[in-house]
């Protein structure tokens, strides 16, 4: 990308992307109709400057605002609560989510549960529950994404965490896909380097787990192909240069794809990821990262011939299926990534875990079926290094 040049899209969702779209909030907030907003963001990134430059363009146009920050790194449904609480006293009309995907899940699962009489885990991605909406006067979501990695920006659920039973759930309803998406590269230059690599390992997470779904969808199996592309040309230079746009706005790019894309379905990945991610609040993109290569290995039997064609396309040295495995875990070395669950040094109890990866939503789209003993199996692979 030797230029980047402001443009619009409309898939899913109108998408406004281009360098210091984000000052444009005030015209966004226009388009949608929203005259007092919730700002919906984590607490670190409220002490950003770029943060604090978006909020004086919301006061410099006059635009009255409430801010929520009270979030944890994986949302719970206190979080979402508590946000329900401030929107609705405030009379808030709308809500601008901005962050990482704790913010966005959050500002949208806040804005959705605003009209909503049943508890939160009523909307979990489970029958047709999310039939029973109330979707009257429901508050519009603008999403502006600081991070290239979830493509909640672009997503018809939220993931909340039940700490009553400590594990990670999908909430639900094609209404919690954003209004309108800000993809703005310069809110993502101060992510720091270990964030870029995590959140960037989730969107190649999501376009090979796409990929490899045996689910039919054309569309989204041809956006996956493109969005490894870019990450396999992009996330290291994003890594290692920070301030080089181009791959910055490449890598924001391929967030949304990666999401797009997981309409196809996802897998073990996730499966795995889900659980640890509740229980031991560990950074989900991380542990995306660690199982990638010990699931790809144990899904061969029926991707290997993907895989081989994707390596001709992504132009690896070793176009074999070994090859491809020899790419992710190199991937990950040079974006620091650990090679094992060992080395986030963290007690496991791989029974009950694996009992909750196996009836995770991600688990029947896998290329495999799977049982209780294959991921516990894989726990201990990914764990002691064995593939």
């Amino acid at each position: 990308m030797s230029e980047i040049k402001n443009i619009n899209w409309n898939y899913p969702t109108p998408i406004w992307f281009g360098l210091n779209r984000s000052l444009e909030i005030a015209s966004a907030l226009k388009n949608l109709n929203i005259t007092k907003p919730l700002v919906v963001t984590d607490p670190q990134f409220s002490k950003n400057e770029s943060f604090k430059k978006i909020m004086r363009n919301l006061s410099d146009a006059s635009i009255q605002f409430s801010i929520f920050t009270n979030l944890k790194g994986n949302p719970t449904g206190q979080n979402v609560s508590d946000g329900v609480k401030v929107f609705n006293s405030d009379l808030n009309d709308g809500v601008i989510a901005i962050g990482g995907g704790s913010a966005l899940d959050a500002g949208k699962a806040i804005a959705f549960m605003s009209k909503q009489k049943e508890s939160i885990w009523f909307f979990e991605d489970i029958g047709d529950n999310w039939t029973y909406a109330n979707l009257e006067n429901m508050p519009k979501v603008l999403a502006i994404p600081t991070t290239a990695g979830t493509g909640s920006e672009t997503g018809r659920a939220s993931l909340i965490i039940d700490e009553e039973t400590s594990s990670k759930k999908i909430i639900f309803h094609p209404s919690i896909l954003p209004d309108l998406v800000i993809l703005d590269p310069n809110l993502t230059i101060s992510l720091p380097a270990h964030l870029t690599a995590a959140t960037g390992m989730d969107a190649l997470a999501h376009c090979i787990e796409a990929f490899c779904s045996p689910v039919y969808h054309p569309m989204a199996h041809g956006i996956a192909v493109e969005g490894i592309r870019n990450i396999k040309n992009n996330l290291v230079v994003a890594f290692k240069e920070p301030q080089n746009i181009a791959a910055r706005a490449k890598m924001l790019v391929s967030s949304p794809m990666g999401s797009t894309a997981f309409q196809k379905g996802l897998g073990a990945i996730h499966s795995l990821s889900h659980p640890i991610n509740a229980v031991h609040d560990i950074h989900h993109g991380l542990t995306n990262a660690i199982f990638m290569p010990y699931v790809l290995k144990f899904n061969q039997p029926a991707i290997e011939s993907k895989l081989k064609l994707l390596s001709n396309y992504l132009e690896l040295k070793n176009t074999t299926f070994d090859g491809f495995i020899d790419w992710i875990i190199k991937l990950r070395q040079e974006l620091a990534i650990p090679h094992t669950l060992a080395e986030l040094k963290v007690d496991f109890d791989f029974e009950s875990l694996a009992e909750m990866a196996l009836v995770d939503p991600s688990t029947p789209t896998n290329p495999i079926n799977m049982n209780v003993s294959d991921m516990k199996q894989l726990y201990i692979n990914a764990y002691e290094g064995k593939l």
